[in-house]
């Protein structure tokens, strides 16, 4: 399953980053997020569980986080629950008006046969909810300041 939410941002590539990095500050401006519980952190590697709503419905996940300064992006590795070994990617390309963000979603399903079934669910109920909503709200939040 290969995964692509973008918008474009009406904010300085700094901002924007700075924001996607934060983990801790995402509950406070993302409405769908329960909470992020930190079990490691660090500058540049965060070990942290991460808990949203998808409607009425509640997840949580395990995920380690890499900021990556110099490649300019925010990479996830999603290490527990029904998403183990998903690979999520923030890139980030400015633009005269902005910067796009792209939120770029990569598993492979552990059991290949139930991929057809598995990924309309994962993919297209769960992730692009979630993912357009992160963009959205994160969006309104950057262009405030």
């Amino acid at each position: 399953m290969y995964h692509t939410n973008a918008i474009v941002m009406n904010a300085a590539e700094e901002v924007v980053f700075e924001a996607a990095a934060n983990l801790e500050s995402w509950p406070s401006f993302l409405p769908h997020y329960r909470y992020i519980h930190y079990y490691e952190k660090g500058p540049v590697r965060n070990l942290v569980k991460m808990a949203a709503n998808r409607g009425p419905i509640p997840i949580a996940w395990v995920s380690e986080q890499i900021i990556d300064r110099e490649n300019r992006e925010v990479r996830f590795k999603h290490l527990k629950a029904w998403t183990k070994g998903m690979k999520v990617v923030w890139k980030f390309r400015p633009l005269a008006i902005g910067v796009e963000v792209q939120i770029v979603h990569d598993l492979s399903f552990r059991v290949p046969p139930l991929a057809p079934v598995a990924e309309p669910i994962i993919g297209g109920f769960f992730i692009n909810y979630i993912a357009t909503r992160t963009l959205r709200h994160m969006k309104a939040h950057v262009e405030k300041k």
